[in-house]
Formats: structure tokens, C-alpha cells, sequence
């Protein structure tokens, strides 16, 4: 007869196993401990073979027949349920093992080295709070852009239009890992770029990081006066405003402790500011001197030394590299600004090397660190990462 769940209810243990017919060749194992265990006997290819559903009463009377008929389907269509039951558990742990949670975790410890303790806290908790919910069990290779576009939109009505940013450009810098390791051939978050609701401010056009290698080639081959030339590549490195650049001076320069420091007068937000110099910015003063080096200025104008170069000079530098209407000197700022964010770098120590202004006074008096040894680090990396892009 068909077992029922009262009959099962009250089998008790023996000082033997001992079994329950349940028909179709199901069965239930009673142990001497007085474990319930589901059981299914068939055979394959002439062999025999058990396959267990589960336990009781964690899997039920009605689930444990479920799994026998899915079974029995299975052994009509040729296939072996136990090899069927071993895939299936190895592709869950694939898929668990890729899941995005931990895939993150991964990434997570690699970038520990270059972050703060507090930014490094501010990172995780973001991304447990608002991407871990929806994404955190996700096999990477099942993360699509309209499931990664739904978790950011989640954060964007709640009014967190920044949060929602930085959330998406640690999303897409855990899944660029993916594709870095192996893992993923397309990081589904790139084809989100310009998807969020934009912060109202002015936006110049600027080169995708991707672009770079070719920006390179052209400013090596282009027709540029020689200090024009490293005045571009300048730029790029240090990521100032391009007034701030044209205007500078080598008194303002600190060759020895690696600093450029820009006297408030000539900054936008009327602040003093310094800038790390990486070894690559200090080659480049290194050639520029014996050019200009002679006058006040580092980038005179042709016309009168004691002038800066006009502030199209730079505009119409790019213009002749193929680059009108497509980027801009000032765009820079936001190529660096948007790769180092990708990269997991601060926002503070990024928001503090672009000399932005703080527009909430009560956070502006409290993050006045200057931030400098963490800026050094950031701005020694750009440069190598402008370098492999040379």
C-alpha cells in the first residue's frame, strides 16, 4: 500500500534500518537514530542505482513522489538520474562559486591594498545595501544590463542620484574584473553609460578611456610646437583645469618633494592646491625645461614670453588631431575622474584632486584633509595607466 503521512509519522526506529514501500520503487528509510530518508531504486543500462530525494520531513510525501516521477521521466528519455542529480549539482556549485556576491568579495580584497579603511567600509556597505539584494546571488554570466539598470533605478527614486552612480561604476568595476579574469567576455554595465538621471552641471565633451591608445598616437604623430605637445600630455596627467595649466609657473613647482602647488589666485574656487606629481609628469618638466625653462612660464606664448599661451592654443591642438566637436582639453577631468571612480579609487580623494567645492558646509568642514598620501598613489597609478595606454 501508498504510504501516508501519519503512517510515516509514526514509524519508529528498530535497532536495524528498515524500509517503507511507498510503490514505484520509492521508498523511505527508517535508521536506527530515527533519521526518515528518501530513497529510489532503479536501474540503467542493466545497472542498479539509488537516487535520494531527500530527507523527511524536510522534503514531503508529496515532493519525495515529485522527485521519483522526474526520475522515471528521466530514465524514459535515456538518462541516468544520479549522473542527472551529480551535473546539477555541480553547475549550482559553478553558479554559486560565480555568483555576484562573491565575485565581489574577491575584488574587494584585491583593492584593500590602495584604499582607506573608511573607504574601503563605505565601498562594501554601498554595495551590500544596494546591489547585493537584487544581484548578490546572480551567476555573473546571468548579469544583464536591464537587471543591473533595474537594481540602480531602485536607488535613484529613493532621490540618491550620486549613490546611484557610484553604485553602478563599482558594479560595472566588479564585473571588468570578471572580464579580467577570465570570467566574463563583456562587462554588461558599459551599455548603461548615460542611462541615470544626470547632475545638473555643464558637461564638455571627453575622450572614453577606451579612446586613449589612440589619443596617444596622435599626439605623437601630430604637427604640435614641442611645448604645446607636452602641455596635452600634461593635462591629461595631472587632470587640472586647462587655465590652470597655461597659466602656470616654475616657481610653482617642487621638483624635489614631487608637488606642484597652485597659489589660490589662479584656482577657480580661490583655494591653494596641490598636485602630485607622478614620475612620468616630472619626465616631462624634465624635458620642458631646457624649452621654456629660461622665463617665468612654463607654457609662454610664441609672441610674448610674459604671457600664457592663448586658451585656445590646447582647443585648437586636439582640433588638429581629428578631435573637434569629439573632446576637449577640460574633458580630461572627466575621463580621469570616471576611470578612477570605475577603479575604486575615494570619491573624496578624487572630488579633492579636482579641487572641486563641497557644496554641504557642515561635510566641507569636516573633509578638509588634503588627502595627500592617498593622492600621490591615485595619481602615480593614472599615469601608469596612461602609460600602458601610450
Amino acid at each position: 500500500m501508498a504510504l501516508t503521512d501519519l503512517a510515516i509519522k509514526q514509524a519508529k526506529p528498530q535497532d536495524k534500518i528498515y524500509y517503507l514501500k511507498d510503490g514505484g520503487s520509492l521508498f523511505l528509510e527508517v535508521t536506527p537514530a530515527g533519521g526518515k530518508n528518501w530513497r529510489f531504486r532503479y536501474r540503467f543500462n542493466g545497472k542498479a542505482g539509488v537516487l535520494s530525494p531527500g530527507k523527511y520531513p524536510a522534503v514531503s510525501l508529496a515532493e519525495a513522489r515529485e522527485r521519483a516521477a522526474e526520475a522515471r521521466r528521466l530514465l524514459a528519455e535515456g538518462i541516468n538520474p544520479g549522473e542527472a542529480k551529480k551535473e546539477a549539482k555541480l553547475a549550482a556549485q559553478a553558479a554559486s562559486a560565480n555568483a555576484f556576491e562573491l565575485l565581489t568579495l574577491e575584488w574587494y580584497e584585491k583593492q584593500l591594498p590602495r584604499w582607506t579603511p573608511d573607504h574601503a567600509r563605505r565601498v562594501l556597505e554601498s554595495l551590500q545595501n544596494d546591489a547585493f539584494p537584487d544581484l548578490g546571488r546572480v551567476a555573473i554570466g546571468d548579469i544583464t544590463a536591464p537587471l543591473i539598470l533595474a537594481t540602480v533605478r531602485k536607488i535613484e527614486k529613493r532621490g540618491a542620484i550620486e549613490t546611484a552612480g557610484r553604485v553602478l561604476q563599482r558594479i560595472s568595476a566588479v564585473l571588468r574584473y570578471a572580464v579580467q579574469t577570465g570570467r566574463l567576455e563583456v562587462n554588461p554595465a558599459q551599455a548603461l553609460s548615460g542611462t541615470l538621471t544626470a547632475s545638473k552641471v555643464e558637461h564638455r565633451p571627453a575622450l572614453p578611456r577606451a579612446e586613449l591608445p589612440e589619443f596617444y598616437r596622435r599626439l605623437a604623430a601630430a604637427n604640435l610646437y614641442e611645448p604645446t605637445r607636452i602641455a596635452l600630455h600634461l593635462l591629461v596627467l595631472t587632470f587640472v583645469r586647462p587655465g590652470e595649466l597655461r597659466a602656470a609657473r616654475w616657481d610653482e613647482f617642487d621638483i624635489e618633494r614631487a608637488e606642484w602647488r597652485i597659489p589660490a589666485e589662479r584656482m577657480k574656487m580661490r583655494q591653494p592646491h596641490i598636485v602630485p606629481l607622478s614620475r612620468q609628469a616630472l619626465a616631462l618638466l624634465a624635458t620642458l625645461q631646457p624649452l621654456t625653462g629660461r622665463g617665468a612660464l612654463l607654457f609662454p606664448a610664441m609672441t610674448d614670453h610674459a604671457k600664457p599661451m592663448s586658451e585656445n592654443t590646447l582647443s585648437y591642438a586636439m582640433g588638429r588631431m581629428g578631435y573637434q566637436g569629439v573632446a576637449t582639453p577640460h574633458g580630461f577631468r572627466a575621463l580621469a575622474s570616471t576611470t578612477l571612480n570605475e577603479e575604486g579609487f575615494d570619491p573624496d580623494v578624487i572630488e579633492r584632486q579636482l579641487a572641486h567645492a563641497e557644496r554641504n558646509k557642515v561635510r566641507a568642514a569636516y573633509h578638509r584633509a588634503e588627502y595627500l598620501d592617498e593622492r600621490r598613489k591615485m595619481m602615480q597609478w593614472w599615469a601608469d595607466f596612461c602609460l600602458r595606454s601610450s
